[in-house]
C-alpha cells in the first residue's frame, strides 16, 4: 500500500485544470510521443489512458489506434479533453470519470494501457498497477511514467531556484526512494502485479521557451504542485512570491535556452495464456 499523496484528490487537478490544458502539454509531448512509439500499437488496437488529464497522449494516440478510452477523476480536465475531443471531430474516443485503482472495464479489455504521470501520485499504486494489468488482454502492454528526480532535470531545478529565491529557507527536494523515483521500487511495483519483460526507461526530453514569460506561464499555470502552493499561500503572499520568482527568470532564462527534463517509463506486457 502506498502512502497517501497529496496530489491524488480531484479537487487539486480541478483547481489546475484549465491552465494545465493550456501550458503542461509543452512538457507532456514528447513523452507522450515516446510511450506511444515504445509500446507500439498496431491500428486496429483498443487503449485505455488511466489519468489522462487533459489527454495529450489520448489525442496523439486517437490517430495510431482503433479506439481510446480516457479515464480522470477530474471533472475539469474531463470537461478540457472532451472539448478537444469535439475540435478534433474524433469518434474513436471515450471519456469517462473513473479511479484509476477501481477501473470500470472487464478483464482482458484493451490492447495496451497508460498512464503518464497519474499513476505516480496514486494513493495505492499497487491497486493501480494490478488495475491495469487486469484490463489487458493477455500479450497487451502497458507504459507508465513518473518523473526522475528533481536534480536530474535542469528544467525542475530552475523553477525550484526561482522558488528558493523567494523563500531562502526552502530545502531541496531529496530524492524520494520509496516512491516511483527509484527504478528499482518501480520494476518491483510493475512485478508485483503480475507484469513479465519489465523494463524501466531512462527518457529525457529538451524543453526551451520564448522567453520567462512563457517559462513562468509553463511552469506555474500548469503545475499542480504551484497551484496548491499558490492555494497554501493566500493571493497576497502568493503576489510577493510570485513577483520575486518571476523577477528570477527574468535574470537567469535566456530566450530559446533548452533545458532538458527526465522521467522514467515503465514497460511491462501481460503473459499470454
Amino acid at each position: 500500500m502506498s502512502a497517501h499523496h497529496p496530489y491524488a484528490a480531484a479537487d487539486l487537478w480541478d483547481l489546475v485544470a484549465d491552465g494545465y490544458a493550456e501550458f503542461a502539454p509543452t512538457i507532456m509531448r514528447p513523452f507522450a510521443s515516446h510511450a506511444l512509439e515504445v509500446a507500439g500499437p498496431a491500428a486496429d488496437a483498443r487503449i485505455v489512458d488511466v489519468a489522462a488529464g487533459s489527454g495529450v497522449l489520448t489525442l496523439r494516440a486517437a490517430g495510431q489506434v482503433a479506439s481510446v478510452h480516457a479515464v480522470d477523476i477530474s471533472e475539469r480536465m474531463l470537461a478540457r479533453l472532451r472539448a478537444a475531443v469535439r475540435t478534433a471531430d474524433l469518434d474513436n474516443v471515450t471519456v469517462d470519470r473513473a479511479d484509476g485503482e477501481a477501473l470500470p472495464f472487464d478483464t482482458n479489455t484493451f490492447d495496451a494501457a497508460f498512464s503518464l504521470f497519474g499513476l505516480m501520485f496514486f494513493r495505492d499504486r499497487g491497486a493501480g498497477f494490478a488495475e491495469l494489468f487486469r484490463v489487458l488482454r493477455p500479450g497487451g502492454v502497458a507504459v507508465v511514467s513518473s518523473w526522475a528526480p528533481i536534480a536530474d532535470s535542469p528544467l525542475m531545478m530552475m523553477m525550484f531556484e526561482a522558488n528558493a529565491a523567494a523563500d531562502p529557507d526552502l530545502q531541496e527536494p531529496q530524492p524520494d526512494f520509496l516512491s516511483l523515483e527509484n527504478p528499482e521500487v518501480f520494476a518491483g511495483e510493475m512485478r508485483a502485479a503480475g507484469f513479465a519483460g519489465v523494463t524501466i526507461q531512462r527518457h529525457t526530453a529538451a524543453i526551451s521557451f520564448d522567453n520567462s514569460e512563457e517559462f513562468w506561464e509553463t511552469m506555474v499555470l500548469g503545475s499542480a504542485s504551484m497551484q496548491w502552493l499558490r492555494r497554501e499561500c493566500g493571493e497576497r503572499l502568493w503576489a510577493e512570491r510570485s513577483r520575486t520568482m518571476r523577477a528570477y527568470l527574468d535574470e537567469v532564462y535566456r530566450p530559446h535556452r533548452p533545458l532538458t527534463t527526465t522521467a522514467f517509463l515503465g514497460i511491462g506486457h501481460k503473459p499470454r495464456l
